[in-house]
């Protein structure tokens, strides 16, 4: 048994990741409840295994004591000081139980056991190695689609994907590769849920950070986003060092970057906008691709009114109006766009009700 024990040991051991303490471990819960089941529920069962021979000792666990009062516990000391001249009253001392004595309804029950806990100790592994990748771009293979969710081959595991997480643009099918974003490790019965999105804001920022090397080493900062997955992304970025443009390190020579991740996004466009701590800039430039002169702000109530020259103004609010709200989450400001047209007639109608206010009081 030992031999063969041996060899389970480290063929489990290597195909699952596991290491062999772990193993041990569980193995020896799964044998301990099997043997107190043979031996008809008795609770002062143990059993160790010699992690390097496999050998399975099993014995009772008694209680040397003067006069015995309970012989399923408690062992009198005369009758064990010849054979275990070392032990006194009050020691423990382990007796061994044959091996032999296990049925094959306790093996049996071994098995189960021991299965369980292999499969909780690969979890607990694989939860231990995704828990610390929340955050970041994973990559998997389709498997199979069920009731609107896509599941996801990652490795030793399975990622969700959603429906509605994916772009509305994209058709996915089994076996296709796929890059998402790792939003949530859940532990569940059955193990580690990897909740994977397509359609989150940092997924985008992710792959900007894979795209574009001053991401990564910090030269280039990203300072917000502003995401309608499949349609339109604005993001803000910064630079650190002043001889590196930001948005030039993002774009790309020939645009080469920005175009990789496009096609990833399946052609979803994106607006990379220079960061102001001049709010009035800001929100200019995040208005792209309209083209604006004059932004007013209300600091107290965080609002902002833009005037767009009357040929901009469809460009600065965008089809459905996508652009203005893209503008609002990016800089936080509630925004109202004008025309000039009508910014010049709000202005007359002013200097009409001044005039009138004005002869009301001096008539003549």
């Amino acid at each position: 048994m030992s031999k063969e024990l041996s060899f389970v040991l480290d063929q489990i051991s290597r195909e699952k990741g596991i290491s062999r303490t772990t193993l041990i471990s569980a193995i020896e819960s799964g044998l301990i409840s099997a043997a107190k089941k043979n031996f008809n529920g008795k609770e002062n069962i143990g059993l160790k295994i010699n992690p390097k021979t496999g050998n399975v000792e099993i014995f009772e666990i008694k209680t040397v004591v003067e006069t015995v009062t309970n012989s399923e516990t408690e062992i009198a000391y005369e009758d064990i000081k010849e054979k275990y001249p070392d032990y006194e009253i009050g020691d423990t001392l382990n007796l061994p139980l044959q091996i032999k004595d296990f049925g094959r309804i306790a093996a049996q029950t071994a098995k189960q056991i021991i299965i369980q806990k292999v499969k909780d100790a690969e979890r607990n592994i694989i939860f231990e190695e995704y828990k610390d990748k929340v955050g970041h771009i994973i990559s998997g293979n389709v498997l199979r689609k069920e009731k609107n969710i896509y599941y996801i081959s990652i490795g030793k595991t399975e990622g969700i994907l959603m429906q509605k997480d994916t772009l509305p643009t994209e058709i996915i099918k089994r076996g296709d590769s796929i890059r998402a974003y790792l939003a949530e490790v859940r532990q569940t019965s059955k193990g580690p849920g990897l909740i994977l999105s397509r359609t989150d804001p940092n997924f985008v920022v992710g792959l900007f950070k894979m795209e574009v090397p001053e991401i990564q080493d910090g030269t280039v900062v990203i300072k917000g986003i502003a995401r309608e997955p499949g349609e339109r992304t604005k993001i803000a970025v910064l630079s650190n060092d002043p001889a590196v443009d930001a948005v030039g390190a993002c774009v790309g020579m020939k645009g080469t970057r920005v175009q990789a991740i496009v096609r990833e996004l399946k052609g979803e466009r994106i607006d990379i906008i220079p960061w102001s701590e001049d709010k009035r800039i800001f929100i200019a430039r995040a208005l792209t691709p309209a083209i604006v002169d004059r932004v007013g702000l209300n600091e107290d109530e965080k609002t902002a009114m833009v005037i767009a020259d009357d040929q901009q103004l469809s460009l600065a609010i965008g089809k459905k109006g996508q652009n203005i709200k893209l503008v609002t989450k990016l800089t936080g400001w509630e925004i109202d766009v004008i025309s000039e047209t009508e910014y010049s007639s709000i202005k007359m109608e002013e200097a009409d009700r001044h005039f009138n206010e004005a002869f009301k009081k001096n008539p003549k």
